[in-house]
């Protein structure tokens, strides 16, 4: 039997509606100070979509003229930074009176337990105890309070006291200290005080970083034709193939059907490189001697910047590139150098910035702008995400015989990267982070995810006990943005869930605050009506294997990139963020898509039935009222089509009261997720290949596997064409279906006042033309169709 949840479970899957105290605009910018406001000229903040969270910041600049130990000659020195039972330190200098440290420290108001700050300096000894050299004393009542975007406060010089107060010790310490919030610039960079069990290189990975994904660019490789390209065994005429690699991407051309020196392929091969190039283009011609041997017959190498950057549809012209030869010019007066021809390769190859690349390896896209800047437009919106916090939270991991999760949350959408920072040993952390976006399409994805950090350096182990260090995945969020009323703010706790290999499971929640600004409705709606994609994507489309080959390809160069950074963004992020196994065959996901179909036909079930009772005369008015209409339609057919539309017309009105209030979120029953038979998960969780013992088995659960996951494919495409006729009036992307309903109204009206015949010309007319007046480019009613939303946001 499946692993269905209890009835009272079911409500712990749903969105919740929130009531956070978002942070208020200052009433004027400035520094706030015991004595009220400093006026401001400067703007007010904008940080607003978040809970303001109050941090005590010290600024520890430099030391000047500190003393010398009598006992060495020398000051080894370094500042512990003291607020009650918390205590920061920075790096040491060894023998330097004058160190400059640059370093701040954050301690959280909430936990502030004592009225006095005291910073230290003191002398490191190596044997003994770190040597006194001064301290320097704060009032907390007398701390200012600083608001973005007024400029940092200017830090001071501070003469050093002894033990009792007195400054009588030499030496000065430069220090700024005042009152912000997470909105202040140090921030991010800080140490904090609720993460002093991190240690060592465990600190850079807590800390919240933003990201940019690598500029991805085609490579579009035309191999044509080769020349005078010769065997070893030069008896026979070689049997010829390409063999192009760029990176650890290999692709081979067919063998060229006729055995000749003079081949000729003509094929195009498709890369995917990243900006700045690091791999070149390394080209081999081939021949296949026996089906287990490949001979080498000339090699090469070229860097990736020397081709040309195709913008738009353009011809690219084509080269002549000469190859190194092989197993030529080994001995010595070889007559072989003689040859007045090198064996060359011709060759026609662009790096193509006019299309999307697409870095997600997904339908979830987030960005439909082609990689070349030049082709980009105005952004027509604003998106603002406010990362409030999570609540009950699983323990990911075991510390010191006690389950702990040290949480932190990625956001992604275009090519910008978000991490939060990471709060340590908590179930119900809070982040109360802020991020903007640029939006250039609303029909587009942000995608949100929760992880446990194991990079803390410390002895976690993963609470499943296996010894793997990778960041554990917590569970995932998903918003379209088109589904947003614009200038809204949303504060809902979405539900993390993700499915096991013992069944579904809720790791907790997540509570965000987003608002999506538009402006230019003018623009917004202009977008409604023109490709989703670049005009490259319809005038040179991939196939269907290459585009799987090529997000596969570029999810792999993403991942390896961000996987540079400090902190790095690792892999099994990147892959999670990007729904890397969304292809993968799974009984569950074939069911899901199967019953999405299913619930299409619901409303022509519900038609027939409905006709059925007509028919029946269960209803004797409404039965009457049919035949009086049908009897007008068959009098006057021409009211036909806008009867039509004005009915379509008013059952969008109808619907607006039913639309739905909230973003869209994983749901559960629409994933199949509550009833799957563990059966079903065990081979969901499989790997690829499979791990079964048998090779015979191995081969055909294979092939099964990936026959059956083009089929879910096609199935859920299916389903989504299905849903976006059902969104036209549902009300789920508010703009679109305004549109729609506004032109049901005025094609209504036109068609009472134009005569059916003219009609039926016009349409038959434009239906029949002539390819010459046929545009490459999809129409506006197919552009507007596959802008609308469909339910495959919310599959889990």
């Amino acid at each position: 039997m499946g692993s269905k949840a209890a009835p009272n479970q079911q409500e712990d899957y749903n969105l919740k509606d929130t009531k956070p105290q978002l942070g208020e605009r200052w009433p004027h910018g400035g520094v706030r100070g015991g004595g009220g406001w400093i006026s401001s000229d400067r703007a007010t903040s904008t940080y607003d979509l978040v809970e303001q969270m109050f941090y005590l910041y010290v600024r520890v600049v430099k030391a000047k003229d500190l003393p010398t130990n009598p006992m060495t000659g020398s000051c080894d020195p370094y500042v512990e930074v003291k607020l009650g039972n918390y205590k920061g330190k920075t790096k040491h200098f060894e023998k330097k009176t004058n160190p400059e440290w640059k370093q701040v420290f954050a301690f959280s108001k909430d936990k502030i337990q004592s009225s006095v700050l005291e910073v230290f300096v003191r002398d490191r000894e190596m044997v003994a105890r770190d040597d006194y050299v001064g301290k320097v004393v704060f009032d907390m009542n007398e701390v200012p309070t600083r608001v973005p975007p007024d400029s940092p406060l200017a830090p001071q010089w501070y003469r050093l006291e002894d033990r009792h107060g007195d400054s009588k010790v030499k030496g000065q310490v430069m220090l700024a200290v005042w009152m912000g919030t997470q909105a202040d610039e140090a921030f991010p960079e800080a140490w904090h005080s609720d993460a002093t069990s991190v240690q060592g290189e465990g600190v850079f990975t807590i800390r919240s970083k933003v990201y940019v994904s690598p500029k991805l660019w085609y490579l579009r490789v035309n191999v044509i034709e080769a020349q005078d390209v010769e065997p070893l065994d030069r008896s026979q005429p070689p049997q010829a193939f390409v063999k192009v690699q760029v990176g650890n991407q290999i692709l081979k051309t067919k063998l060229c059907p006729t055995r000749t020196t003079n081949p000729l392929w003509n094929e195009d091969l498709i890369f995917v490189a990243a900006e700045p190039f690091e791999e070149q283009l390394v080209l081999t011609v081939e021949n296949k001697v026996t089906p287990a041997k490949d001979e080498l017959m000339g090699k090469l190498n070229l860097p990736l910047n020397v081709f040309e950057r195709r913008l738009d549809h353009r011809t690219v012209h084509s080269r002549w590139f000469n190859l190194e030869k092989f197993g030529f010019g080994a001995l010595e007066g070889d007559k072989r150098h003689e040859l007045k021809f090198s064996s060359r390769v011709h060759l026609r190859v662009c790096l193509e910035g006019a299309y999307h690349v697409l870095d997600e390896s997904t339908m979830y896209i987030s960005d439909v702008r082609p990689t070349a800047r030049q082709l980009w437009k105005q952004p027509i919106g604003i998106l603002e995400v406010g990362i409030l916090s999570a609540q009950g939270l699983q323990p990911m991991k075991t510390k010191d015989g006690r389950g702990t999760t040290d949480a932190y949350c990625v956001a992604k959408y275009g090519l910008k990267w978000v991490r939060t920072r990471t709060i340590i040993a908590s179930s119900n952390p809070k982040w109360n982070e802020q991020y903007t976006w640029e939006v250039y399409d609303p029909c587009t994805v942000i995608t949100l995810g929760v992880f446990d950090n194991c990079h803390l350096g410390g002895n976690e182990k993963p609470a499943s006990g296996g010894g793997a260090r990778n960041d554990s995945r917590i569970g995932k969020v998903r918003i379209r943005l088109s589904t947003l009323e614009m200038d809204r703010i949303y504060t809902n706790a979405y539900p993390l869930l993700v499915l096991q290999p013992s069944g579904l499971k809720k790791m907790g929640e997540l509570q965000l605050a987003v608002r999506f600004t538009c402006l230019s409705l003018a623009n917004i709606i202009y977008l409604y009506g023109h490709p989703l994609l670049p005009k490259m994507h319809y005038l040179h489309p991939f196939t269907v294997n290459q585009l799987d080959s090529l997000r596969y390809q570029a999810m792999n160069i993403v991942a390896v990139r961000l996987g540079r950074a400090e902190p790095p963004l690792r892999k099994e992020v990147v892959e999670y963020m990007l729904d890397v196994d969304s292809h993968m065959w799974s009984m569950r996901r074939s069911k899901a898509n199967f019953f999405r179909i299913v619930s299409l036909f619901s409303g022509v079930i519900s038609m027939s039935r409905w006709l059925g009772e007509v028919c029946h005369w269960k209803n004797p008015a409404t039965t009457v009222l049919v035949h009086v209409l049908y009897f007008i339609l068959i009098c006057y057919p021409e009211l036909i089509l806008p009867t039509i539309f004005l009915y379509m017309f008013l059952i969008g009105i109808w619907n607006f009261r039913f639309r739905q209030r909230n973003p869209p979120y994983m749901d559960t029953k629409l994933s199949w997720a509550e009833a799957v038979h563990p059966d079903e998960l065990d081979e969901e969780f499989d790997t690829f290949p499979t791990s079964k013992p048998q090779d015979v088995a191995r081969m055909r659960y294979d092939r099964l596997r990936s026959v059956a996951g083009r089929i879910q494919t096609v199935v859920g495409d299916i389903a989504t064409q299905g849903e976006r006729f059902q969104a036209l009036l549902s009300w789920r992307d508010p703009r679109a279906t305004s549109l729609y309903i506004i032109f049901c109204l005025i094609t209504a009206v036109v068609l009472y006042v134009t005569p059916f015949r003219m009609i039926a010309l016009v349409v038959g007319v434009l239906w029949l033309r002539h390819p010459r007046f046929r545009s490459k480019l999809p129409s506006v009613p197919s552009n507007f169709f596959r802008r609308l939303p469909s339910r495959a946001d919310s599959m889990l």
